[in-house]
């Protein structure tokens, strides 16, 4: 077996697209990605807002796509990929994190899988490996549904580097989360890592490649994916190999992959991937990964909402709380995430945003659409200039607080105990 490989380089924005190229092909990409299949860009939205290190950059999925179409994939079989999760407006974040131009500008297909794709059951895609599952028969006994667009089809993950209150940290492994599980994805939180380990199998079963492209221009630490602090970091990852990729990104922000990280301990030691760094073979900037960044972690400094998440899958409100989560009542935790989220932490927290947006990466996003490329250029190395200043903070706090009240609706809407049964009735008549 050969040895696992995750390309790193240090990156700026006059240089940023180059190095997306050169990145990728370090990687290995093209020997793990056939030209001839389909290929899904699994964009991350971690929140509909804009928050540095919490979703998928613009320059990340532009460089992405550049480099494809530099070697010769066709553009008309690449396709932006998107899942909706119940708190996360998954229309409102392709714009607001300005990942839709990028898509649009260049042509392609914009995947939202919820919206008219046909979802099979799992074992009709990956037969008897759903025996091997540690944990998703135990959790869905009747089974579960995958999008059947996935099988035989590439994808390439596009996370970024960053803390997870759930898993540590979350990477390529947890990026695959939404896209294979359609409702109730919940129900996975008390064995979230065991979920991973199970959905990578699949992965590696349905996909005709899995490459992930990581990105950590912007590194957010603390409870996240969303409340984090960023930092500006400078680093790109790439690998064919999402444990070792994983396994790498938690070194840089200061962690034992094998002993702080569930999910990569587990995936290597089934042979899903190579969690250990000393066995991981380092290519590009190698030095990189010798300077780690010290991060907190997301336990040390918790939210309100993190820490009731914990006493809720974890802890003494398990017996008491849980179940409701698996009845009609579950919109109430919903509900709770976007008034805690969006109503209140993300608009009395602006200034984290404006502070980050006056370093280079935060001029490069606040500038995007006056400085992107065209889709045709596949030459320009990046940005040498990246635009102003942004402006000083604005009163933007009410803007958002109103916001939060229309996603607070739709997320009541197209919750699954509300949304399955609508499509049920529909689909009988």
């Amino acid at each position: 077996m050969s040895k696992s490989t995750v390309a790193i380089l240090r990156t700026r924005p006059a240089t940023v697209l180059s190095d997306y190229h050169r990145l990728m092909n370090l990687a290995g990409y093209q020997q793990a990605l056939p030209k001839d299949r389909e290929t899904g860009l699994k964009i991350n939205i971690s929140w509909h807002f804009f928050y540095p290190a919490s979703s998928t950059t613009p320059w990340q999925l532009d460089g992405v796509i550049r480099a494809l179409k530099k070697d010769g994939y066709d553009p008309g079989k690449i396709h932006g990929c998107h899942n909706r999760t119940v708190v996360i407006d998954a229309h409102l974040g392709e714009r607001e994190n300005k990942q839709l131009p990028v898509i649009q500008a260049h042509g392609l297909k914009n995947v939202h899988l919820y919206e008219g794709d046909e979802w099979i059951n799992v074992r009709d895609a990956v037969g008897d490996l759903a025996d091997k599952f540690l944990c998703l028969n135990q959790v869905y006994p009747q089974g579960f549904m995958i999008p059947k667009r996935f099988i035989g089809e590439n994808i390439i993950h596009l996370p970024t580097v960053k803390t997870h209150v759930f898993t540590t940290t979350t990477g390529a492994m947890k990026n695959a989360f939404g896209g294979l599980l359609n409702e109730k994805r919940h129900w996975t939180h008390p064995v979230i890592h065991e979920t991973l380990v199970d959905l990578l199998m699949i992965q590696k079963k349905i996909h005709s490649g899995v490459f992930a492209v990581m990105d950590g221009t912007f590194a957010g630490d603390g409870p996240g994916p969303r409340c984090m602090i960023p930092h500006v970091k400078n680093v790109i990852l790439a690998s064919s190999d999402q444990v070792a990729i994983d396994a790498v990104a938690a070194r840089l922000m200061g962690f034992d992959p094998l002993k702080d990280i569930k999910f990569i301990r587990l995936a290597h030691d089934l042979g899903l991937g190579c969690g250990d760094p000393r066995e991981i073979e380092i290519v590009g900037d190698a030095d990189a990964v010798n300077e780690p960044w010290h991060f907190n972690g997301p336990f040390k400094k918790m939210t309100f909402a993190s820490r009731m998440q914990h006493k809720i899958y974890w802890g003494p409100l398990k017996k008491p709380i849980e179940w409701s989560l698996k009845t009609i009542l579950a919109p109430w935790a919903y509900m709770a995430s976007v008034l805690y989220h969006d109503t209140f932490w993300y608009p009395t927290h602006q200034k984290i945003i404006h502070d980050i947006l006056h370093s280079d990466w935060g001029r490069l996003f606040q500038n995007w659409e006056k400085l992107a490329l065209p889709p045709d250029d596949l030459t320009t190395p990046g940005w040498e200039n990246v635009g102003n200043e942004p402006a000083e903070l604005r009163k933007e706090s009410m803007k958002f607080f109103l916001e939060s009240f229309r996603i607070l609706g739709l997320c009541v809407k197209e919750a699954p105990e509300f949304a399955a049964k609508k499509r049920m009735k529909a689909g009988a008549r």
